[in-house]
This record gives structure tokens, sequence and C-alpha cells, in this order.
């Protein structure tokens, strides 16, 4: 959701700016303005003088301003927060069964389950990231096949033994995993 919202700030950002530049350039450069825009010729201002003080005794005015630049301000900051906030899980609860828990290093895990998936017959590159929560992950794992692998078997393959053994060795009720499947690109070689 985050990317998506990304994609949309920055993309009406862009097109306001867009928007406004390419108007007050086309209209500095002499170009007839239609009947509705706010700017007459290439010599008026941005902002007159009675345009800025027109609200100004208005009780209502200043409030609003406040407010509405408030939000802004703590909209850009949920925002900040959002893009820096840690997408990886940097630890798993382990239930070791006495009542206690243990801290399992998330990129350990991580690593295990990539090493583990990189092993399997025909997978030439593995990589696994671990989101969610600390007592209950997610994993997302991608894998690069080579040209001749069945897809279904080494997502089959992954899921009973790579996923099952991490699960297992973790002591984890369940480990729900998005898996996406890449292939090879064998560039051709020159024969001479």
């Amino acid at each position: 959701m985050l990317r998506t919202v990304n994609r949309v700030m920055i993309g009406l950002a862009g097109l306001l700016l867009v928007v406004l530049g390419g108007s007050a350039l086309t209209v500095g450069l002499g170009v007839r303005p239609p009947s509705w825009w706010i700017h007459d010729n290439r010599h008026d201002v941005l902002l007159s003088e009675a345009e800025r003080t027109h609200w100004r005794d208005a009780g209502w005015w200043w409030p609003t301003v406040v407010a509405a630049l408030a939000i802004l301000v703590l909209l850009a900051l949920w925002w900040l927060t959002a893009l820096l906030r840690r997408h990886r899980l940097t630890e798993v609860l382990v239930d070791t069964g006495d009542g206690e828990g243990a801290l399992l290093r998330g990129r350990a895990l991580e690593s295990v389950l990539a090493e583990d998936a990189v092993n399997q017959p025909g997978v030439s590159h593995a990589q696994a990231t671990l989101t969610g929560r600390r007592n209950a992950p997610r994993a997302r794992v991608w894998l690069q096949l080579e040209p001749d692998v069945d897809p279904g078997e080494a997502l089959q393959t992954l899921t009973a033994e790579s996923l099952t053994h991490a699960r297992d060795s973790a002591g984890l009720a369940g480990l729900p995993a998005e898996v996406r499947l890449g292939a090879v690109k064998h560039h051709a070689e020159r024969v001479s």
C-alpha cells in the first residue's frame, strides 16, 4: 500500500508543479492566457498586495490557515515515518517450551532459509526476507530457477522442505510465505 501512496503523492505533486510552472512559463513568454486564468500578462505578479491582505481581517482566516498547514505537516511526517520504518523483521520469538522464550535473529533465519532453498535441485539463487510480527513472522522468498526446472516442483520442494524446516526449527505454529519465481537468463555465446 505504501508504494501506491508514494506513487500517487509523487504523481500529484509532479502534476501540480508541471501545471503551475508551465502556466507561469507560458504567460511569462507572452502567450495570452484564457480569460479565467489568474494572471493577465507577463508583467502580472504572482500575488498582489490586495490578494495577500484580502482575508487578513477575517476572524476565521488565520485559524483555517494554521489548521491546514498543521494537517499538511502531520501528513508529511506520517509519510516520512512510513518510508523510514523497517520492513524487515529483526528478531523472531522462539517458544522454548518452558514458559520462557528465546530471540532468534531475523537475518539468521533468513540466511538459513535462503541457503536451504538454494540447495534444492534446479535453484541457482535464492533470497529470503522475514516480515510481520516477531511472534507471527511471514516469509518472502525469491527463487531463481534454471530453465529446465518445473516451477510447480520447485515450489512444492520449497514448501515441503525449506519452509517446513525453518518453521519447525524456530518452533513456530505457522510460517506463511509469498514466493516469487524467476528464471535464469542465459546469454547466447558466439561459437567460432
